[in-house]
């Protein structure tokens, strides 16, 4: 069985989310918990936050049956931009310069089967 957790409009860029993604890749839902809490990534929280969703809605979805996170797999991971916010600041001589905030959509898929 898979479960999927989407996080939405994250205040960070998809390229940075994407470098802390790499690492827990492919990996065991464990032992990325426990590579994502120690990291000093800014990203990693909002990864680790989005990964215990992701199990929690295995979980509800199969109540009658005891899962043991330990063992499930991550089975796909990826980020796609959100929308930028558009902000000026003052420039020389009296112009105004545009700011990009970037904003990121974070998807995580989880599963029971073995790859």
């Amino acid at each position: 069985m898979e479960a999927r957790a989407v996080t939405r409009y994250i205040r960070h860029s998809p390229r940075k989310i994407r470098k802390s993604l790499d690492v827990i890749r492919g990996e065991k839902v464990g032992v990325a918990l426990n590579i994502l809490h120690f990291s000093k990534e800014k990203a990693a929280y909002v990864i680790e936050k989005t990964l215990r969703s992701a199990v929690a809605n295995l979980m509800v979805g199969k109540m009658d049956e005891n899962i043991n996170p330990e063992t499930l797999d991550i089975k796909e991971t990826f980020v796609n931009g959100g929308p930028p916010m558009k902000r000026f600041r003052a420039a020389a001589m009296g112009r105004a310069a545009r700011i990009r905030r970037p904003s990121s959509h974070l998807t995580i898929v989880i599963t029971t089967e073995k790859n």
